[in-house]
């Protein structure tokens, strides 16, 4: 599949997930009415809350996922080389600059999220910056334009705030159930939403992993792939991508809703390799992704 075949797959992708998410909130929010007694109301509290956090997540992910990873501007004058590195590989992919944002942070790691090309942005750690030398941070940097170009981050972001808001919704469903519905004729009489909420706060959560570690994984192949094509240096994203997983350190900041955003597990790479461990994983095992790399 060409780059606009893509970017187009990921336009529909976003419109899927959006359109999944409004109806399984609508579902849980009507559940929960009908155990408190009121599912009229908490029905168009659903489909409010989930239609605004959909919106929300399509034009404010970004902001989002950096408030919640503490990044902050990188000005030119204190990261020259992560700025230059960064407009000169937007100039040769024929992109706009994306903003650049520092976590500050020992771990080194790198993201990119935004709805679209003209509104992206590129974070790295000041752990990635100090470790890797330039040609390795080309690596980062051309991996990450690539999630940029073909519309990546569009999904990704959106995933990750709507991860974010399953995890909030379950949290509060809970604390309705714990709360109880208005009587004990009407629990006994709404056994059958009852058990259609419990079923949906234990599948949900699950679900939403699920499809936050779908979309980053097959993501990562292709961006590791697009990279080094945009810096005829598949090593250096390969050597980078070994510094990063033998760093001891931990992303303080990490988060499971924005995980899959970074190019490597923020929370450290298993030496596993069974299916269980691959299923869950947000990210393709190094050793592959290197594996492949070096052949090219």
């Amino acid at each position: 599949m060409n780059i606009y075949g893509q970017i187009s797959k990921n336009k529909v992708k976003t419109y899927l997930i959006l359109s999944v998410f409004v109806g399984l909130m609508m579902m849980v929010f009507y559940a929960i009415g009908k155990y408190v007694g009121d599912p009229t109301t908490y029905f168009f509290i659903g489909l409010f809350f989930s239609i605004f956090s959909g919106f929300g997540s399509y034009f404010f992910s970004d902001k989002i996922v950096l408030s919640m990873s503490g990044a902050k501007p990188a000005s030119k004058q204190e990261y020259f080389d992560f700025y230059t590195v960064t407009e000169n590989l937007a100039i040769a992919n024929g992109m706009p600059m994306p903003k650049l944002y520092v976590i500050d942070d020992p771990a080194p790691n790198a993201f990119a999220t935004g709805r679209n090309p003209q509104h992206a942005v590129v974070a790295a750690s000041t752990g990635l910056l100090k470790r890797l030398d330039r040609s390795e941070i080309e690596g980062v940097i051309a991996h990450e334009l690539s999630h940029i170009k073909n519309y990546d981050i569009l999904v990704m972001s959106i995933v990750g705030v709507l991860v974010g808001t399953i995890v909030f919704v379950v949290d509060m469903a809970m604390r309705g159930l714990m709360w109880g519905g208005n009587d004990d004729n009407d629990r006994r009489g709404n056994a059958f939403s009852i058990a259609i909420l419990l079923i949906s706060l234990i599948v949900l959560p699950f679900l939403a992993s699920l499809m936050q570690m779908a979309v980053s994984r097959r993501r990562e192949f292709l961006a590791d792939a697009s990279g080094a094509l945009l810096t005829r240096n598949p090593d250096a994203l390969a050597d980078a991508l070994e510094k990063i997983s033998a760093d001891p350190h931990k992303l303080r900041t990490a988060s499971h809703a924005t995980a899959h955003l970074f190019i490597s597990n923020p929370y450290g790479t298993s030496k596993a390799r069974d299916f269980l461990t691959n299923l869950f994983s947000t990210h393709p095992p190094t050793a592959e992704r290197v594996r492949i790399l070096r052949s090219m």
